[in-house]
């Protein structure tokens, strides 16, 4: 247990917390040194914390809130839901409702269902594509972030130490004690690598279930898959009779229809979830009907049986039916816009300040590097120690300013941001910038 440091509020809870949970906390994401400061209340894009602080907040819960906090509507649609109750051993309305505004978006989903989480979302495209390929192998890129599942974390945290050659990229282990198993069926592949990937994956074409990627993944960069890549991997899996999952757990935010519409192509299965969810804990998987038909109850031979306790319950339901309606072709430019001028607003600061950075991203995202340049895969990206370190000191520097963004330095835009907001965060970001190169 963490000895208290000050006399704040945040402190003393922590120690309670330190009691009962380990490090304090049931997610690592909200660790800060000495201890984590905690949430009083959200309103619209400003987070106010138990000591009366009040920040913008480009996090919103790991890019999970799109329309900011306790937006009025969806406050309104869950506290009538409330009333009638909150989960049921029977259907609802809510999830209709919900799947047909989902479909309407985009022409690849065919048939859509809900589960509880990105990674519950990403897990069950797997399972679904081993069922209706009958194979039990998976690709994946290196360092790309999947969730928690043994087989979609293989990769997610490799290292100069352990990555092995660019040609042929270890399958590293994220858990101890991950059987070697879920390591020999997971295939890593180099991200936007055309020739290599292409050449890995032809070693094992026969026992591949699914090519699994996200079009622009956190973990490798924020940097979005060259069109060409994506295109490759496409015309691989169909030859070779593989499916091609997207995940767009977090970059669905990114187009009306999802990142993939960057892309002009539909993948068999996408996995949802964060910002779907209206701000309730949410994932689904959305795809071609012959592929999604694997959990049909209805069918004679079930080859993946599918369920939840809370799937698909009624307060995730409406708040994400609530927050899916709002989000409109309108409402999708207007943060692309603001994101966009917040790349550039952080690109000129870079110069002004005269230190070695840069920013990637696309859509509403964007995160800055304390590095010149990456070049759009996992090993030029990679954070080291020394990196790390100057990343943290800008991130106190934003923090302590009024600007809370995710831990990488990456942030978020939700429609309830306007040009102020993206204004003062380029400007508390030249300061951070201003400090590092007096630090240098």
């Amino acid at each position: 247990m963490m000895a208290q440091t000050d006399n704040s509020k945040s402190a003393a809870l922590y120690l309670r917390a330190c009691k009962v949970m380990p490090g304090g906390v049931s997610r690592n994401t909200v660790l800060r040194s000495p201890h984590p400061l905690y949430a009083e209340r959200g309103a619209g894009c400003y987070v106010t914390d138990i000591e009366g602080v009040k920040r913008i907040d480009f996090a919103n819960n790991m890019a999970a809130l799109i329309h900011g906090h306790a937006h009025p509507e969806v406050v309104a649609a869950l506290t009538e839901q409330l009333h009638r109750g909150t989960a049921f051993t029977m259907a609802t309305e809510a999830e209709v409702l919900f799947a047909e505004l989902m479909c309407q978006r985009n022409s690849g989903f065919e048939k859509i269902r809900f589960c509880n989480s990105g990674t519950e979302a990403v897990m069950n495209c797997i399972k679904a594509a081993r069922a209706f390929t009958g194979r039990p192998k998976i690709a994946k890129m290196e360092g790309s972030y999947h969730g928690l599942y043994d087989y979609a974390e293989v990769s997610q945290t490799a290292s100069p130490a352990n990555w092995g050659p660019a040609e042929k990229p270890n399958s590293v282990p994220v858990a101890y004690g991950t059987p070697s198993s879920a390591l020999n069926d997971v295939v890593v592949l180099p991200f936007n690598d055309v020739a290599r990937a292409i050449a890995i994956l032809d070693q094992h074409a026969d026992q591949l279930a699914c090519v699994l990627i996200d079009p622009m993944p956190h973990r490798i960069g924020l940097t979005p898959a060259s069109a060409e890549f994506v295109s490759a991997l496409r015309n691989w899996t169909k030859k070779n009779g593989a499916l091609l999952v997207f995940d767009e757990v977090i970059t669905f935010r990114s187009c009306y229809a999802g990142a993939q519409d960057w892309y002009g192509l539909i993948p068999d299965l996408t996995a949802m979830g964060k910002m779907i969810g209206g701000g309730f804990p949410v994932g689904a998987l959305a795809g071609r009907k012959v592929v999604m038909d694997v959990m049909n109850p209805l069918a004679d031979k079930v080859l993946f049986p599918q369920g939840g306790t809370f799937s698909a319950n009624p307060m995730t339901m409406v708040a994400g039916y609530t927050t899916m309606k709002m989000f409109d072709q309108a409402a999708v430019e207007k943060v692309n816009r603001l994101a966009d001028r917040a790349r550039a607003q952080i690109t000129e600061a870079i110069r002004v300040a005269d230190i070695p950075a840069c920013v990637t991203g696309g859509g509403s995202m964007f995160r800055v590097h304390l590095k010149p340049e990456v070049s759009g895969d996992y090993r030029s990206g990679y954070v080291d120690a020394d990196e790390a370190g100057r990343i943290k000191r800008l991130l106190d520097y934003l923090f302590d300013n009024g600007a809370m963004l995710i831990n990488t330095c990456s942030a978020t835009i939700s429609t309830v941001m306007t040009v102020r907001e993206i204004d003062y965060l380029s400007e508390v970001m030249l300061g951070g910038f201003r400090k590092l190169h007096d630090l240098a």
